[in-house]
């Protein structure tokens, strides 16, 4: 709606400004004013052009307002000083917000693209922690943000099964006396196996040697007994991390593994194509100091088997074939990583991954303990956060039954999670807080709430139904400023969201998701719906905010509770 809002005001301005014969200007700028008696959109073109017509920009800005001619859904211009600044009619804008707001209010054309974003991909040696979770929530928001956007968004997790974590617990397996247990977690236990064979590499270096010769019988022989073994321990840990995404609303549209690439002579086929580009010490290696890296990016190790990068390369050759745009979601410390692989697929043909970055996230000390004191898991965060949601709603909501608290304290305490994390610019290092994460004033409880208050006064005025409202016999005068606000507020949702998705970002969607509930708390607490004049106006109202905010949280990854 607000990108409609400003084509409609630049072409307004861009007329008057062809009518004075000052020539074409690229692009004109709007933004929102300070203050409500600015008007409702406002453009400081006039320094744009006092450069080239050698004029002041008050004086450019009061010479538009006299020729420019404003178009509906605007009521009239103003210049104030260097600025011209929009006022709308609000019978009119309100009007257009409530008719384009309808069940898929957010999402928009079909842009015919195809992405395919790639997060997560935790090593499967043990379960997801909370290393892992900001990743996953970053690339789970922004293939919803980007599929509301129009885009065909592939989700991929990117399986390391030929890395030496793997090997270490093949060799754990063969060599230590360690039985999984098949009562529990599946990437629990693989994970307590990789711990156990840790300690043992501490013991005896020599190991490490076991480890490499499994590595390399495994990447060069591939015999059907080994192969079982790698595959079993793979497959038992995605299980776990499986379920643990599943819980906190993540799944991935393909698993690709990286041993495809050996297996199918991807991986030869590379090192062929850059044997121009290559040298050799002990180890084959692509030499980039003349692109400004300093630090080589090695081929193969010195016994010949390929590393992780390598058989990268041949999985971002994969994507660049298979999609039309290429997002990968890693943390700050890939960032040469990188940059290397940029260059290497430049060489290939490759197409330039968009990349982003983000910073780790860590909790205060004493905030939560681990039961192994190794990490923290994304299952033990889960569960943290469900038993403090339910404490709080014990305390709030007494009443209720068990079931009913069951079932909101976990959408609290998922919602608080994913909140939390989403609403930061991933370059932000994060410390996770539970009283902000959990609170009802100021964390996701608190959109989730606005939600459940929209949902409890349709409820309540017997309204389950009002699509077949016709807005013309509705009264829009006399509209109050809390209405006025709202119903702005909502009309900036699929600008927010465009927005977004061409700048590969989830906070401002969360950023958002707290304006609008904001936005509708305000105006549900002064002024009076049920048995007001206006009543089924508001009702309508209610229900579009309702709408927009259930919306705007799915974008997130976040349930939007009827009732809290």
């Amino acid at each position: 709606m607000y990108r409609m809002l400003e084509k409609n005001a630049a072409s307004s301005v861009e007329k008057a400004i062809k009518s004075l014969e000052w020539g074409d200007i690229k692009e004109i700028k709007f933004e929102e004013p300070p203050q409500r008696d600015m008007g409702d959109l406002a453009t400081s073109v006039a320094f744009q052009l006092a450069g080239k017509l050698k004029k002041s920009p008050v004086e450019i800005a009061q010479k538009l307002e006299e020729v420019l001619e404003v178009k509906s859904p605007f009521e009239r211009v103003k210049s104030t000083g260097p600025y011209l600044n929009f006022y709308l009619n609000p019978e009119i804008f309100s009007k257009m917000v409530l008719e384009s707001v309808k069940e898929d209010y957010g999402s928009l054309e079909d842009k015919n693209e195809k992405v395919i974003l790639e997060h997560t991909s935790a090593n499967p040696n043990g379960p997801l922690h909370i290393g892992h979770i900001r990743n996953a929530i970053i690339g789970d928001s922004l293939s919803r943000i980007l599929k509301a956007a129009g885009f065909q968004v592939e989700t991929q997790y990117y399986v390391n099964d030929m890395g030496r974590q793997i090997a270490m617990i093949v060799w754990g397996l063969q060599n230590l006396n360690y039985n999984l247990d098949p009562d529990e977690k599946p990437d629990v236990e693989i994970g307590k196996l990789y711990f156990q064979v840790n300690q043992e590499l501490k013991k005896n270096p020599e190991i490490k040697n076991q480890v490499s010769a499994i590595l390399k019988t495994y990447e060069e022989e591939n015999p059907v007994e080994l192969e079982a073994k790698f595959k079993n321990v793979v497959k038992q840990c995605l299980e776990g991390i499986k379920e643990t995404s599943q819980r906190l609303h993540i799944t991935h549209d393909r698993f690709v593994w990286e041993s495809q690439f050996i297996r199918d002579g991807s991986v030869d086929r590379i090192l062929e194509t850059l044997k121009n580009h290559t040298s050799h010490n002990d180890v084959l290696y692509l030499d980039l100091t003349d692109y400004g890296i300093e630090k080589e990016l090695i081929l193969t190790r010195s016994d010949g088997t390929s590393l992780y990068t390598t058989r990268d390369l041949a999985y971002h050759l994969q994507k660049s074939e298979q999609s039309d745009v290429v997002v990968d979601v890693l943390g700050s410390d890939h960032k040469l990583a990188v940059d290397q692989l940029k260059i290497a697929l430049g060489l290939l043909g490759g197409k330039t991954p968009e990349v982003i970055f983000y910073e780790f996230i860590t909790l205060p000390e004493g905030s939560m303990s681990t039961r192994r004191g190794v990490f923290i898991s994304v299952d033990q965060l889960m569960d943290e956060a469900f038993t403090r949601a339910i404490d709080e709603l014990t305390e709030r909501r007494p009443e209720l039954t068990e079931q009913l608290s069951t079932e909101i304290a976990e959408i609290i305490g998922i919602g608080a999670i994913r909140y939390f994390i989403a609403r930061l610019s991933p370059e932000k290092h994060l410390v996770f807080k539970w009283d902000e994460a959990l609170s009802f004033e100021r964390g996701c409880a608190s959109i989730q709430y606005a939600h459940a208050r929209a949902c409890k006064l349709l409820e309540k005025a017997g309204t389950p139904d009002l699509s077949p409202i016709e807005l013309d016999d509705l009264n829009f005068q006399d509209l109050d400023t809390l209405e006025i606000d709202l119903l702005k507020t909502i009309a900036k949702f699929s600008s927010i969201v465009e927005n977004a998705a061409q700048e590969l970002r989830v906070h401002p969607i969360a950023q958002y998701a707290m304006e609008i509930a904001g936005a509708f708390n305000k105006f549900y607490k002064s002024v009076p719906v049920l048995e007001s004049e206006k009543e089924m106006l508001r009702l309508v109202l209610v229900d579009k905010s309702r709408i927009t905010i259930r919306n705007c949280l799915d974008l997130l990854g976040i349930d939007a509770p009827v009732s809290m």
